[in-house]
């Protein structure tokens, strides 16, 4: 079946010396993988290696066989042209960071729509602004909501979040809890948006915390999530 659709690309990996897979969340179809065939010795191709790098924005026209199978691209365009994104290098950091967290997040064969919208619109708020310590820290809060496991705030006042639960509670036991310092900085990234979100003040130790706390949030609530390998060079990005 040939499909036009909008796709976010998660990651692509080398096929043998010419051709690329790629993993691309598409508005359309959810989850899916394609074989890039000859992409990267094709100097005259329609398709370029350049437009499968991490978090792109793309219009393809796929054939989707639907099989659980590698499907297939026969055209593409870049669908919105990040400025910033790919050039600065903490943006940058920042994007395969997002990329490996959705990649380990995402599993869906089926159109999210909301989801797809916010990826879009989040990515695009990236490009085009400066102030981005944040940005991680709340895109990750807010990816909850899309997969299901957005934190329950009717107990806000409580003195600790329970990761694992997903509550806030007044009497941990264990270890997988938010509490003290952070837990005022974890309220205030729950209560904000974009926009105001660079006035959280907050330390690097903080911040590497907070980070820590939110990638084992998603341990807990994803089967099979792995932690991502780019998680320390962030850390090192925004020390």
């Amino acid at each position: 079946m040939l499909v036009t659709t909008k796709g976010i690309v998660l990651s692509s990996l080398k096929y043998g010396d010419t051709s690329l897979i790629s993993r691309i969340y598409t508005a359309t179809d959810g989850l899916k993988s394609y074989l890039l065939k000859g992409i990267l010795t094709s100097k005259k191709g329609k398709l370029k290696a350049a437009y499968f790098q991490p978090l792109m924005q793309l219009e393809i026209v796929a054939n989707h066989k639907n099989r659980g199978t590698l499907e297939s691209i026969g055209d593409v365009k870049v669908e919105y042209h990040y400025q910033t994104l790919h050039t600065e290098m903490t943006k940058n950091s920042v994007v395969l960071f997002l990329a490996e967290m959705l990649g380990n997040s995402i599993q869906e064969e089926e159109p999210n729509e909301e989801l797809f919208r916010f990826l879009e619109a989040s990515l695009q708020w990236l490009d085009n602004h400066d102030k981005i310590a944040n940005f991680h820290l709340f895109f990750l809060l807010n990816l909850t909501r899309y997969l299901g496991f957005y934190p329950d705030t009717g107990n806000i006042s409580a003195s600790c979040f329970d990761l694992r639960n997903g509550v806030f509670i007044d009497h941990p036991s264990g270890m997988t809890f938010i509490t003290e310092e952070n837990l005022v900085l974890f309220k205030l990234l729950l209560g904000t948006n974009f926009d105001a979100m660079h006035s959280i003040t907050m330390k690097k130790t903080n911040r590497q915390e907070l980070l820590k706390s939110l990638v084992l949030y998603f341990e807990l609530h994803l089967q099979g999530f792995r932690k991502p390998r780019s998680l320390a060079v962030l850390n090192e990005v925004f020390s």
